[in-house]
């Protein structure tokens, strides 16, 4: 049976059951436990698992996620939260240098359960420093998985399915997402990751988004679609590792692409997926490769600038008509 919980009883939900199933599953943070989190996210776990698996940290993320990895190598599954993603520049270390690579360096005798969470993204006026999207950060790192779901549903079940992989994952929550809706079943479920989910079937363009600006192209391939273009829109809801099937398959159908992300255009993500498009779908493209993100320039934290340099259905709308019509 579903019901209507926003993304943050999403994410909460799938806390809970699994720490519920799992008495190796322990929650680190800032302020995760009597304060609720920074986001609302945690409230109520510390009454119900207590202080001994719901653990306040002091204001030290490379610290944080040092304590995460030696759990996860000592047989426990932690969850270690970063309030805002910008401060995870400050556990990069442990991140790159210890959970993705432990595995590897001893021959596969230890694995790294650790799964960090990260509010992300623009659009409430923090400002440069507690605005930024890094997603593209863990894309060159062996050893992370990068998940970054664009509703409650995949969020739950994503989540879900972190916590229990073998594997260190980043788990980047958009934080303008919390308060969105939508049906999810009662019962507990896992979704697989590093699988794509294609929303619209078209036959004009593929425009290939996640998070936040999943939701941004979804309203511009309504506006597309009274123009007389079929959108196809894909969700990737993992970064890493790629569903690059979903995407090749439907470049090759469409013959065009918009790639819509939060983060800066410069080496993004956006441009890890145009080069695989060059790379496979080249014979069979009839139209442009558009990328759409944002702006060369720190977030503003004036809120007029900030919706200024970031993606917005009417950029998403120009850019569809770019990639079809590219005379315009």
């Amino acid at each position: 049976m579903a019901r209507l919980i926003t993304y943050r009883e999403a994410i909460r939900e799938a806390i809970a059951e699994e720490m519920s199933g799992n008495d190796k599953v322990i929650f680190l943070g800032e302020d995760i436990g009597a304060y609720g989190g920074a986001f609302g996210v945690s409230k109520g776990l510390l009454e119900r698992f207590g202080a001994g698996r719901v653990i306040e940290t002091p204001i030290s993320e490379n610290s944080i996620v040092g304590v995460g990895v030696g759990a996860a190598m000592a047989g426990f599954c932690p969850i270690v939260e970063i309030m805002f993603m910008d401060f995870i520049t400050l556990a990069m270390d442990q991140i790159v240098n210890h959970a993705a690579k432990i595995h590897y360096i001893y021959s596969g005798q230890l694995n790294v359960p650790l799964t960090v969470r990260v509010p992300a993204g623009a659009g409430k006026g923090y400002g440069a420093s507690h605005s930024q999207s890094l997603d593209c950060w863990f894309l060159n790192v062996p050893g992370l998985k990068v998940v970054a779901p664009s509703n409650p549903y995949s969020a739950k079940g994503l989540l879900k399915s972190a916590i229990k992989d073998p594997n260190p994952v980043i788990f980047i929550e958009n934080k303008m997402l919390y308060d969105f809706k939508q049906e999810v079943p009662e019962e507990p479920y896992y979704l697989e990751i590093g699988k794509a989910e294609t929303l619209l079937a078209g036959t004009d363009v593929s425009l290939i988004s996640y998070g936040r600006a999943l939701h941004l192209s979804l309203a511009a391939a309504k506006i597309a679609k009274e123009a007389g273009i079929s959108v196809e829109l894909i969700d990737l809801a993992t970064l890493k590792p790629l569903d690059t099937g979903t995407i090749i398959n439907s470049v090759k159908k469409t013959g065009k692409a918009v790639i819509v992300e939060e983060g800066h255009k410069t080496s993004g993500v956006g441009a890890e997926i145009a080069a695989l498009i060059s790379e496979e779908c080249l014979e069979y493209m009839n139209g442009k490769v558009v990328r759409v993100a944002a702006e060369e320039c720190p977030i503003p934290s004036a809120q007029k600038l900030e919706a200024a340099i970031l993606p917005s259905v009417e950029k998403i709308t120009a850019a569809i008509k770019k990639a079809c019509f590219s005379y315009e």
